[in-house]
């Protein structure tokens, strides 16, 4: 029977692998933050290979997916050439680095794709006989571009947030 760290180690690495499953990043790291979070020392590669159960390509791609988003943190020993990782614990700098992250990519793409897809139609009506579908098409849209807009707005704001 494991002891009762273990079994909360074990439950808590289940839960962060699910919500980033959830979010869509890989399982495998989530199990990671997990394990660098509850660590109270610095963890290597190595010691994340054994405690995770995946490779060490696993672990070294996901560490650095973790570490763009600014969820860990690389730590130097001095006269050691491994790196090793502890892990961020101001909850609001992590969502301002996921969101961050989000936002350059998909979200741009995203709302790029709207309003080219909302100029492609043009203002005053279709001339192909298709007024009511370019008017429900420019609706629909615009619905969504502003839903889009306000949701920037929202994102910059929490990403300019100080966490303080």
């Amino acid at each position: 029977m494991p002891s009762e760290p273990d079994a909360a180690l074990e439950h808590f690495t289940q839960g962060m692998s699910r919500i980033a499953h959830f979010w869509g990043f890989p399982k495998a790291m989530g199990a990671l933050y997990a394990a660098i979070y509850l660590a109270p020392e610095p963890l290597s590669l190595d010691a994340l290979v054994a405690q995770v159960g995946v490779s060490k390509g696993t672990v070294s791609t996901n560490v650095r997916a973790l570490e763009r988003l600014g969820m860990v943190h690389r730590h130097l020993r001095v006269g050691d050439r491994r790196d090793y990782y502890v892990a961020e614990t101001d909850f609001w700098s992590i969502v301002r680095g996921i969101l961050r992250q989000r936002e350059q990519t998909e979200f741009d793409l995203a709302l790029r794709a709207v309003g080219e897809s909302l100029d492609m139609l043009s203002p005053a009506g279709a001339e192909d006989g298709e007024a009511d579908r370019s008017a429900f098409f420019r609706e629909r849209l615009s619905a969504m571009q502003g839903f889009f807009d306000a949701l920037d707005g929202l994102v910059a704001s929490v990403v300019a947030l100080d966490g303080k």
